[in-house]
């Protein structure tokens, strides 16, 4: 028999996990209420239709497809083998798959918020806490399943939006101390510009993809890949001045002397985002900063202005993104409901997570379930016991009983090892006079007393 395994790139998590992983999600459904948006959930799987195309093609690469079921059926096996045939060629054949797992939680919004269409108030603000799947190569901070926990406003193509959505980003971090924040920014539309001035429109694409990878290949890296994706030196070089600059005045200055209008009015959306964000700040967020990077491209194909991403810059940390998303106008439109316009953004639980945990962020007291553990002594005293347990539990105690009649110092050894950090110990003169004793790990011995006195105590 081989031993029990799970698939790579996915984990068992344990109650210590799970609580942190808890808390970090009720942080931001906390910030995602009090800002007015509403939750939704999808299914797991989509129908392989609605997810492919949308993400690129290396995108659609990393979707995991469901076999659709009988194959092995005689009457189906001769157009499976012809399938499959297909498959591995690179195309996709119904008679072998028509379902895959949800890659991210935005294209599953927009089919969302087409087929519900008549029951949503527009500005529809919604977020969504759910994991996603992707057949990416496992690595450190990057999983094959992993939760995505997402934000957007659609129908409205107001720049306060996105305004308010690096205001949520900005107060998140903050909440969770966690430092050396950079929320960077760009524009889809400034990119259109770089390659309209370096008169490569047409390979708008082959430009966005080999930029996105820039801080894994570095400058040199991106210039092979642009060279091997059919630019001139000339070309390249245009872009390598371009993305290098620093300042909107100073892409401001190269696209006047073209008349790049594109990205003249990407230019001018990022400048009212930052006025709008200006008027957002608060006094808390000092462990973050805006930052303009002509570097940033966001692979994803379906941007279409502002593009964001949010990184930590702390010496101890080696991760990549922790978050990002863009304005997105016409999203809808692939299933079928044209200008609606929608901009969100996305946390990356896993990596913040992985981010929180390196740094040592999460409260002490997350480890800490159960705060009272009530030690049973069996017969009588056990019912005794059990009261309470009731008792404490009334009164909002997280707490329990050890429910086998142990010996005293294995109930004992258990209560430390959970790390509960007070016990209840009744026998029969405890019982007979109403109290109770009560032993708190880390203190000076048992203080006797009655349950009401430690519900004060613990509240």
């Amino acid at each position: 028999m081989s031993k029990p395994s799970i698939p790579q790139g996915t984990r068992d998590l344990s109650p210590e996990v799970v609580r942190k992983r808890q808390f970090l999600l009720q942080t931001l459904r906390s910030i995602f209420e009090t800002c007015g948006f509403q939750p939704i959930e999808t299914p797991a799987m989509e129908n392989l239709s609605t997810l492919m195309g949308k993400y690129g093609d290396e995108g659609d690469r990393l979707i995991f497809k469901i076999l659709n079921n009988g194959l092995q059926e005689p009457s189906k096996q001769e157009k499976t083998r012809a399938a499959l045939e297909q498959v591995l060629l690179g195309k996709n054949d119904t008679n072998l798959t028509e379902r895959a797992l949800r890659y991210d939680l935005t294209i599953p919004f927009a089919r969302y918020v087409v087929m519900h269409q008549n029951e949503i108030q527009f500005p529809f603000r919604r977020y969504q806490m759910q994991p996603v799947w992707r057949a990416d190569r496992p690595q450190k901070g990057r999983y094959r399943e992993f939760w995505q926990c997402d934000c957007d406003i659609v129908g409205s193509n107001s720049l306060i939006n996105e305004a308010e959505l690096l205001a949520i980003y900005r107060e998140a971090f903050a909440k969770l101390a966690i430092p050396d924040i950079v929320v960077r920014l760009n524009s889809r539309k400034i990119l259109t510009g770089i390659a309209q001035y370096c008169g490569a429109e047409e390979k708008l694409v082959d430009i966005t993809t080999a930029i996105d990878k820039l801080d894994k290949i570095g400058h040199a890296g991106v210039q092979k890949e642009l060279s091997e994706r059919g630019l001139s030196d000339e070309q390249i070089g245009d872009i390598s001045e371009l993305i290098g600059l620093s300042s909107l005045d100073a892409m401001e200055q190269a696209f006047e002397k073209k008349q790049i209008s594109t990205g003249m009015a990407g230019i001018g959306e990022l400048r009212n985002t930052l006025n709008y964000h200006e008027q957002l700040q608060q006094v808390s967020w000092t462990n973050s900063k805006v930052e303009i990077d002509f570097t940033l491209a966001r692979g994803l194909s379906y941007y279409t202005g502002v593009i964001v991403e949010v990184i930590c810059a702390n010496d101890r940390v080696q991760m990549g993104s922790i978050g990002g998303g863009g304005r997105y106008d016409d999203l809808t439109g692939l299933f079928g409901l044209k200008n609606l316009s929608g901009v969100g953004v996305s946390f990356g639980i896993d990596r913040i997570y992985d981010v929180m945990e390196q740094l040592q962020l999460f409260p002490e007291t997350l480890n800490v379930g159960t705060q009272v553990i009530v030690i049973n002594n069996g017969g009588t005293n056990e019912i005794y016991a059990l009261s309470l347990l009731n008792h404490l539990r009334v009164q909002g105690i997280s707490s329990e009983i050890y429910t086998d009649n142990a010996k005293f110092d294995k109930q004992m050894k258990y209560a430390f090892n959970r790390g509960i950090p007070y016990v209840v110990i009744a026998e029969d003169e405890e019982q007979h006079t109403g109290t109770i004793r009560v032993k708190q790990f880390g203190g000076d011995g048992q203080e006797r007393m009655t349950i009401d006195a430690l519900v004060a105590r613990l509240k």
